[in-house]
């Protein structure tokens, strides 16, 4: 009986790209893109701009959660030029939701660079990309292969998974790295790198992969088991509570909201609704608004909202100041504080993350 071909991708991983099966495997995967992709905003164009777009407003967020940001982004600044020429202030306003504020602020300065040194042209190589602020070697690989067609692999979370369970190994970053440029197909490389990136999005899943749908499924030694060698990490739990206070003044609401720190060293300078963590002997008696679930990275948040309460010497209400409703657009906020205010129909629209 002849043994399944399987190992033989594993082989062509590691490096020996002429292995004859290495073309099936490209051909099976590129056809299956072809056919089953996702239509994305970011899909079906070369500008070297609105990859780069995607590839900093996707990591570590949902696509679910992009899709309007990066609709809503590109209307506001549309080209590099338009990006680079905005304040900080814009940038997180435009922003505000997908969390992560320092890579708004990266993606700003990097825009910067881009006009002053390259004219407003991105560079066409990822070793060139590479000294640009906020691009990692991820984020160069991606923008060379989609926008400029450079034989360049790409490894992120996704790609690495299915790697993993390609070769039925736990393999080391440069491993990885090397068996993704073995498999990487030169004719397309920007399509490659997405199918790669989709397969593991899509299919080959963290917990239970659809393996029957898999269009390389026979060259999967893992063939969806994973190793559980990496312990995750537990979440942290806390409880915070926060205030909605509405009130009118000259024909226009108003919001109190804070700022927060420009050195504290999560989310500098966002604004957002008063919040306390501390003792809640302040709080007995009073009724809970709202409730809601919010993440930031390792810690889960219960948050607990008091809408229109009059908290005499409330400490955490003292560096409040009343800001017009019709500002908020253009002020960075939060993601919490933009989830509270859209559900208290303060501002409108409810994204995909926040419903």
């Amino acid at each position: 009986m002849r043994s399944r071909s399987r190992g033989s991708i594993g082989c062509s991983v590691s490096g020996n790209n002429k292995d004859k099966d290495t073309g099936g495997f490209r051909r099976a995967l590129l056809g299956w893109y072809d056919r089953h992709r996702r239509e994305l905003p970011w899909r079906g164009t070369r500008n070297p701009y609105r990859i780069w777009l995607s590839e900093i407003m996707l990591q570590q967020t949902r696509v679910a959660a992009v899709v309007e940001h990066y609709r809503n982004f590109l209307e506001r600044f549309p080209n590099v030029h338009a990006l680079a020429a905005a304040s900080e202030d814009a940038v997180l306003a435009a922003w505000s939701g997908l969390g992560y504020y320092r890579r708004a602020r990266m993606l700003l300065r990097c825009a910067q660079q881009i006009v002053e040194q390259y004219g407003g042209r991105f560079p066409r190589k990822s070793e060139d990309l590479l000294v640009l602020p906020g691009i990692g070697r991820y984020t160069a690989a991606a923008i060379a292969s989609i926008a400029f067609g450079e034989p360049a692999a790409v490894v992120d979370g996704n790609v690495e998974r299915v790697i993993g369970r390609l070769t039925g190994s736990e393999l080391s970053e440069p491993q990885t790295w090397e068996r993704a440029q073995a498999l990487l197909a030169i004719s397309r490389p920007g399509d490659f790198n997405q199918a790669m990136m989709e397969l593991g999005a899509t299919v080959c899943l963290p917990r239970e992969p659809r393996c029957a749908e898999c269009p390389v499924r026979k060259w999967c030694v893992a063939q969806g088991e994973i190793s559980r060698a990496r312990a995750s990490l537990r979440q942290k739990k806390q409880e915070i509570w926060c205030v909605l206070e509405v009130r009118d003044g000259g024909g226009k609401s108003k919001v109190r909201l804070v700022q927060r720190a420009k050195n504290a060293a999560l989310m500098p300078g966002m604004w957002e609704l008063p919040q306390w963590s501390g003792p809640t002997d302040l709080l007995t008696g009073l009724a809970t608004w709202r409730t809601f679930r919010h993440s930031i990275t390792t810690t889960d948040y219960t948050v607990r909202v008091l809408r229109d309460t009059a908290l005499v010497g409330a400490p955490f209400l003292a560096k409040g100041k009343w800001i017009g409703v019709d500002r908020i657009p253009g002020i960075p906020i939060t993601g919490l504080t933009r989830k509270i205010l859209k559900a208290g129909n303060i501002i409108s629209g409810i994204t995909a993350e926040e419903r």
